[in-house]
């Protein structure tokens, strides 16, 4: 959420971010409701200050027995107008912050201009896309051929986007699980937080999607929604709070389950694991300096490609361009993991760097060394990974013919030792 008083006084500079993301210009508009509402206020306290001193001369008036009619007029005038004033400034005060709660963040200068996923560029690759002498399957016939993956039986639970992971799939959904935390804590320096999974609306304001996405969340009768990603419970840590300079950077991941409704995927990825309602995700949040937040970023966006490379899975980094990039981000690497099923990358991982546009909407701030002022953090947050899609890619690209999936040699002492999962 940006401040009216940079959009007042650089309106270009936040133009030209918003049409590079195909936006309209909204700064004139911005600012012309802003001068409407300071000019309110201002009408109001003079009228205040007015009202005050012709109460003031209505009781010496009256004490020295002079006639305070007219002055009583004027202040049942004056009341009048303050109510119609404080309703005009009630008004105003509402349409500005409802529309800079939906404004889109800024893209920094070196993310590339596109429309959509097309004006995305490759970064890097890493890995080599595995040869096989047969047709490889796509996860679903593999899960669904081994007797532990189960649509239907979930469908008759919960209904449609939804999965049961039985037996060794289970066992390994919750070992890639645990391997992703022990290399994010022991060599990244995370720390490991469990997080509520219900959440307070103004947690979710704070990260961003709420109000412009609250579509896709799942509310509940208490008003509590479900998160989306463990992003939302593990920045709002430092709402509201002052962090010394020298306690910086903070960094946070958590295994959680995550919901959404995906309501605006329909006709997409309708069968199997890529897109479900539910699903777990190991999360990666970083709180820092403006200074250090390009530095964090590539190193978040290093820790969760260790990941996969420990999998020996091939990959490739995106970094998106502004018709493709998160609302809140101002720069986002896609890693995108080569699926052999599907002959395609497909995303894994999103990392992104959020500017102050989450801290402020949060007012988490920082003071800096020998500084009495205070400045708002850059927050940033990425996947670390998504362990459904995760396992998805183990399943694709460690499968045999016979339809038996070996297990990574890093994921085997998670499994009890076990090195290949066959129909039971």
């Amino acid at each position: 959420m940006f401040d009216i008083k940079a959009i007042r006084e650089n309106p270009e500079l936040f133009d030209s971010g918003w049409k590079r993301r195909g936006l309209e210009p909204q700064s004139a508009e911005l600012i012309d409701i802003d001068s409407r509402l300071r000019e309110k206020k201002t009408e109001l306290q003079e009228c205040q200050s007015r009202r005050n001193i012709a109460s003031k001369t209505i009781g010496q008036a009256k004490a020295s027995g002079l006639d305070a009619t007219d002055l009583m007029n004027e202040v049942a005038t004056l009341k009048e107008h303050m109510i119609f004033l404080d309703e005009n400034v009630k008004v105003l005060s509402e349409t500005l912050n409802y529309k800079l709660c939906r404004l889109d963040n800024i893209p920094f200068d070196d993310v590339p201009d596109g429309d959509n996923e097309e004006g995305n560029i490759e970064i890097r690759k890493w890995g080599n896309i595995p040869a096989f002498h047969f047709s490889p399957k796509q996860h679903f016939d593999l899960g669904e051929d081994l007797n532990l993956m189960d649509f239907e039986g979930a469908a008759r639970i919960s209904g449609a986007r939804f999965v049961l992971l039985r037996g060794a799939l289970a066992k390994l959904e919750r070992a890639l699980a645990a391997f992703m935390i022990d290399i994010h804590t022991n060599e990244f320096g995370y720390e490991e937080a469990s997080v509520p999974l219900l959440v307070r609306d103004n947690a979710l304001f704070g990260t961003s999607q709420l109000p412009k996405f609250e579509d896709d969340l799942f509310k509940t009768t208490t008003g509590h929604y479900l998160i989306p990603t463990g992003e939302v419970p593990l920045t709002n840590i430092v709402r509201e709070q002052i962090i010394e300079e020298d306690k910086l950077p903070l960094r946070f991941t958590t295994l959680s389950q995550c919901f959404r409704s995906e309501a605006g995927s329909a006709g997409r990825d309708t069968r199997g694991m890529i897109r479900l309602h539910q699903f777990n995700k190991v999360e990666l949040v970083s709180i820092t300096t403006p200074e250090q937040s390009a530095i964090e970023h590539e190193r978040m966006t290093g820790a969760a490609e260790e990941i996969l490379k420990r999998l020996d899975l091939a990959y490739r980094v995106m970094m998106l361009c502004t018709g493709d990039m998160g609302a809140s981000a101002r720069k986002t690497y896609d890693l995108e993991v080569w699926l052999p099923g599907q002959g395609a990358y497909r995303e894994i991982s999103s990392c992104s760097n959020t500017g102050d546009f989450q801290s402020r909407r949060m007012n988490s701030r920082y003071r800096p060394l020998n500084d009495k002022n205070t400045r708002f953090v850059h927050t940033l947050n990425g996947s670390g990974l998504a362990v459904g899609r995760t396992l998805v890619a183990i399943l694709e690209n460690y499968q045999n013919e016979d339809g038996s999936i070996n297990i990574p040699n890093v994921l085997q002492p998670y499994m009890g030792g076990l090195n290949i999962i066959k129909r039971s």
